[in-house]
């Protein structure tokens, strides 16, 4: 957990070493969870400063570049070489690219009900469920032949609910689907089509009203410290009404996991964070603090703020 001391005045950062981590485990945390670099340096000789270099840097495996839309952000001659790239192993369509791609499913109806399981790509052009090994298309439909984009709570035979996300097309179909961070697909699907109708019936949907208790989900950035710096992570933030969670997708259990009565205060700071310099949520414990990269910093500091109140 982050030590309660103001975040914008970062100390500088004081090299470790640990003989027991190899090169294989760095490229492995590197590809499956990534690091943010934020970097102001100055050279200076002779105590004169010469040279000010301003870095921002994310360094992530091709997969979580693509499960978190970075590649937006690349220049057209970069995304056209990870199109071909990309192209090697997923069927696109010319002029076509992806804009995210996650872990999921797809609820088949056959001769009996099974869920398939596969990669969820979001491109410019479709929604698709798509296997690799072996190579097969498990469903897909272009995004201006949704009507509707449905988020469902289903229990598990485990007794675990999960929220799948329910597609209904022009032509009167329905289909489930099961996705790592279903209602990132819904925010991606509704950039590319705007005149999407997208419903929320699940228990993490806002609820506004007297005495009715705000939940929350939505994709975030958490600030990690690990030894003497710190890194932002991607993954859900996450509050109940009780409790402010936050993990990322391929941790087993929340890295967040705060109870509203732990709370000694919250408030929005601002500070650099991977979309740019901007209001930055920070929820203060008497352990310490956490510092929270969401997409209206302001609206969840409301939101926990009024559940705090007695």
């Amino acid at each position: 957990m982050t030590e309660l001391s103001d975040p914008s005045v970062m100390s500088p950062m004081e090299p470790t070493r640990n003989p027991e981590v190899t090169l294989p485990d760095l490229i492995t945390a590197l590809f499956a969870k990534g690091t943010y670099l934020n970097i102001d340096l100055i050279i200076a000789v002779a105590d004169i400063p010469l040279i000010g270099i301003n870095l921002r840097a994310t360094i992530a495996g091709m997969e979580t570049m693509l499960e978190y839309g970075m590649m937006r952000d690349w220049d057209e001659k970069t995304r056209a070489w990870v199109r071909q790239s990309v192209a090697r192993h997923f069927p696109l369509a010319p002029q076509e690219e992806i804009i995210a791609k996650m872990a999921g499913g797809h609820l088949q109806h056959d001769f009996s009900t099974v869920w398939r399981p596969g990669g969820i790509y979001v491109t410019n052009q479709r929604l698709v469920v798509f296997r690799r090994d072996p190579k097969e298309v498990l469903w897909q439909s272009a995004l201006d032949h949704i009507a509707e984009l449905r988020l469902s709570d289903e229990q598990t035979i485990g007794s675990e609910f999960r929220t799948r996300l329910i597609v209904d097309t022009i032509d009167g179909e329905t289909t489930t689907l099961s996705a790592s961070a279903p209602r990132r697909i819904c925010e991606l699907v509704a950039q590319q089509h705007p005149q999407l109708h997208i419903t929320d019936t699940t228990g993490d949907q806002q609820k506004i009203g007297d005495g009715e208790t705000q939940q929350k989900t939505e994709h975030g950035w958490y600030l990690e410290t690990r030894a003497q710096n710190s890194i932002w992570r991607g993954g859900t933030v996450k509050f109940d009404g009780h409790r402010l969670q936050w993990q990322a997708p391929t941790d087993a259990r929340p890295a967040v996991n705060l109870r509203i009565i732990e709370f000694t205060g919250v408030h929005t700071l601002h500070m650099p964070t991977p979309a740019g310099r901007g209001p930055v949520l920070h929820v203060v414990t008497d352990r310490g603090s956490i510092h929270l990269a969401v997409a209206n910093a302001e609206h969840w500091r409301q939101v926990l703020a009024t559940q705090m109140s007695p």
